[in-house]
């Protein structure tokens, strides 16, 4: 079975580099591009609050090194990207991944091959790691002998990744985007649809239904999701490679299954989703909007610029806008060489008042990096502080 890593999601829309065994390097970009883009200026936001620190948080990190690094089962977590989550009903706490290796870490810190080239790594779409009592259970469809992912393709010529996740009626709502390969080159791949699948607290090993999701507009949902007041705010990216546009949607209730509404470029709501208008542009693949001291935090790595290492708030009093007040939040200490980071969003529900918990993914243009060193492909997070 063909399996994929995503290799620069954060900026050129490629979200992954189709392989055998392990991610091939990104598609060539022209050179004019390596120069970072001026966006157009959005100006300052009567909401915006001072970002007053940002430092790695010592709990998630642990957590999820001491996860990576036990080698007590031969089929968990060494390491992911994607990274959102969202609490479940009782208190457990889901994280939500796309590509995903299992198995056990060498103890010089490296990771045996994958399956397809005679190692004993497996490498999934899509999975999730369930947090309780300060300890992380991997969760995956299939056996132990024979893993498969949470969200299984339709054929080998499809897939799956995550995007974020919410409840609803008890129930986990996650969505997914497919992608579909239609030719035989290496980048003979796109994007096809927006699905959203509903999973049962008590059994999160596959879904009990799949639902599909606006895929209209050629916009990817859902970069982020934020309930607010009577609505689910739904974002999403239009993914032009350099370029990349925030649209909003929003359904009424918890439940992404309802009929959706687009925010249009005038700002007004339209029942029909070729309305959905460009917001801003910027935004990353993957991104969030969470309400922190009365106002409106969007984190997102910033894309006017190309791989570059930076994690940048804008701010509003709404949670569609208008955006602006850019401020710098972080900037990712990996990022150099073969290694680049991407799609900083935050995780509003474990975050204590007036800070968001942010995490960022950490990926690597050479394939045998991935082996050489396990902390490479794992998340990072960050305890971002807002002045009231």
């Amino acid at each position: 079975m063909r399996r994929l890593i995503p290799l620069v999601v954060a900026v050129l829309g490629l979200v992954a580099a189709p392989l055998q065994a392990v991610a091939a390097p990104p598609q060539p970009v022209p050179s004019d591009a390596r120069i970072a883009r001026q966006a157009p200026d959005l100006g300052p936001s009567p909401c915006a609050l001072p970002v007053t620190g940002a430092a790695v948080n010592p709990r998630l990190t642990s957590l999820f090194t001491a996860q990576g690094n036990d080698n007590t089962r031969t089929d968990d977590w060494t390491g992911a990207d994607g990274t959102f989550s969202v609490k479940l009903p009782g208190g457990r706490e889901v994280w939500v991944f796309s590509d995903t290796f299992l198995g056990t870490v060498n103890p010089d810190g490296s990771r045996p091959p994958v399956v397809e080239e005679g190692g004993t790594t497996v490498l999934l779409n899509n999975s999730f790691a369930v947090e309780r009592h300060g300890r992380l259970e991997t969760i995956y469809a299939g056996t132990a002998d024979d893993p498969r992912a949470i969200m299984p393709p339709r054929d080998e010529n499809h897939w799956y990744w995550a995007g974020d996740a919410t409840v609803a009626g008890g129930l986990l709502e996650v969505t997914y985007q497919e992608y579909e390969r239609f030719g035989p080159g290496t980048w003979d791949w796109r994007w096809h649809r927006n699905v959203v699948a509903r999973f049962a607290p008590g059994r999160l090993d596959r879904p009990i239904s799949v639902h599909d999701l606006p895929s209209g507009r050629g916009v990817s949902w859902a970069s982020g999701v934020h309930r607010d007041g009577p609505h689910t705010y739904v974002y999403g990216v239009e993914d032009f490679g350099i370029v990349k546009y925030m649209h909003v949607a929003r359904v009424w209730g918890p439940s992404l299954t309802g009929p959706w509404q687009f925010l249009t470029a005038s700002g007004e709501w339209s029942w029909n989703q070729a309305d959905s208008g460009r917001i801003m542009e910027g935004v990353a693949n993957e991104y969030s909007v969470s309400r922190v001291r009365g106002s409106y935090v969007l984190i997102t790595h910033d894309t006017t610029e190309l791989l570059g290492p930076h994690v940048v708030a804008y701010f509003s009093c709404s949670p569609y806008g208008p955006w602006g007040g850019k401020t710098p939040v972080y900037t990712t200490p990996e990022t150099g060489g073969n290694v680049f980071t991407y799609n900083a969003h935050a995780h509003p529900e474990i975050s204590p008042e007036g800070t968001l918990v942010v995490s960022y993914n950490v990926n690597t243009f050479v394939s045998t990096d991935h082996y050489r060193d396990v902390t490479i492909y794992r998340p990072r997070f960050l305890d971002v502080s807002f002045l009231a």
